[in-house]
């Protein structure tokens, strides 16, 4: 079965005809950790547990977690704290009483987040239930393995791991076409369907008291353009492209404000960057914030929302601000700028400081032109979750139906078994 890997690709039937399922979400990062496959799959178990039938989370265990407030299951198995390495705890998969648990659920479909342990783990469970495995490529796995493996030939070898954990799912999603593009770049081969994700932010503006209330005591007169940033406080984010740009700016006399909100491991050096181009009166750098009403008021408060990632795979914060009428300036041909028209629903520039600043010369004193473009953002390319998920259960009917016929060939069994074998035999020996 060929698939178009361009634009997504939904079944004919009718949502009314569609049957409540049981659907496992597996992701290697779920709350306490905070990041944006772990709120895509919060969402996708939210609203499948809402309107499609019943969610099953299964994620590594977190001392501090606390999942009492879900309305779905959240199954943890046993894992190590590998957060200094990369950021997150990585899961110990062979796990019989894991295994048990999700037995003792009724699911239809497996649907993994991760290709790393969560989709090992995904695969022992396909074999032992019978049921199809979806996988959805959600960012740039070859930068984070770059970032935490230093030696070559070991990032080459994670790569091909990866890359077959992967090709052994039935079907392969990607939020984007270029996460695609980049997944075919590690040696992919197989095909896939490209399912963006949603924003939890809902479309439309917060009143204007809250969106005032959102920026008292700082220095941000309302007659003077914002700029704003949210995300990971990271050097590949485009970072250095802002502040450089507004160093020029700032040196040409144009006033303005840029607010950016987020932490990461370079937050410190981004912010003596900022300071060593004497940008301390006209940038301000706000934590972390996990309260969706503020950083909806942000976004309504913002006149122009910049990021020039080539990073992102999907660029959601694009989205999120589009859903409160802010246009985004992006890297033209970036994964963010996809479904984005230049001057109709957001601004392009190149991957150097100087466009960003010539876009902003001419954007910063035409704040009715940017309103204009983020109302057609507003309009045209925000995506809620309930729209994303609604196409993501529509889809897995297809691989159901795909799964029952037999189209799916046989990956990797030996491996599989392998796998299973090896769980099953722990659980023997837990029992004596």
């Amino acid at each position: 079965m060929r698939q178009n890997t361009n634009s997504p690709v939904f079944p004919t039937v009718s949502d009314s005809s569609a049957k409540k399922r049981g659907i496992c979400l597996m992701n290697d990062s779920f709350p306490p950790v905070i990041d944006g496959v772990a709120n895509a799959v919060t969402n996708y178990a939210s609203i499948i547990q809402r309107s499609y039938g019943d969610a099953t989370v299964v994620t590594p265990y977190y001392p501090d977690a606390d999942d009492s407030a879900y309305p779905f299951p959240v199954l943890r198995y046993p894992s190590i704290d590998t957060t200094k390495l990369v950021g997150y705890r990585a899961g110990l998969p062979l796990s019989p009483e894991l295994m048990a648990q999700v037995e003792s659920r009724h699911i239809d479909l497996i649907h993994s987040h991760c290709p790393v342990t969560s989709t090992v783990l995904a695969r022992m469970l396909r074999r032992r239930l019978h049921v199809p495995l979806v996988f959805t490529y959600h960012t740039k796995f070859d930068i984070d393995i770059a970032n935490a493996i230093h030696s070559k030939r070991l990032q080459e070898a994670s790569i091909r791991l990866l890359v077959q954990n992967i090709s052994a799912c039935d079907e392969v999603w990607t939020v984007s076409r270029g996460a695609g593009e980049n997944l075919r770049s590690l040696g992919y081969q197989g095909e896939y369907i490209v399912m963006p994700n949603g924003v939890d932010i809902p479309a439309g503006r917060l009143p204007e008291e809250a969106v005032r209330a959102v920026s008292e005591g700082l220095d941000l007169p309302e007659d003077v353009p914002l700029l704003l940033f949210v995300g990971r406080m990271m050097w590949y984010k485009g970072l250095r492209i802002i502040l450089d740009a507004l160093k020029q700016l700032k040196g040409e006399g144009l006033d303005f404000r840029m607010v950016f909100i987020g932490k990461g491991t370079d937050g410190e050096a981004v912010r003596a960057y900022a300071e060593e181009l004497c940008l301390g009166d006209k940038v301000f750098f706000l934590p972390p914030c996990y309260d969706r009403e503020i950083i909806r008021a942000w976004y309504c408060r913002a006149d122009l929302f910049l990021f020039p990632s080539t990073f992102d795979t999907n660029g959601l914060v694009v989205r999120e601000a589009a859903a409160c009428g802010l246009a985004s300036v992006l890297v033209a041909g970036s994964c963010a700028a996809e479904d984005v028209t230049d001057g109709r629903n957001g601004f392009f520039i190149e991957e150097n400081a100087a466009s960003m600043a010539a876009m902003l010369r001419r954007l910063l004193p035409r704040r009715e032109l940017t309103r204009q473009v983020g109302e057609n953002a507003r309009r045209e390319i925000y995506i809620s979750w309930d729209t994303s998920v609604a196409n993501a259960c529509r889809r897995y009917e297809v691989v159901l139906d795909n799964f029952r016929r037999g189209i799916y060939p046989a990956r990797d069994t030996w491996v599989d078994e392998l796998l299973l074998g090896t769980a099953e035999s722990l659980d023997v020996i837990n029992r004596l």
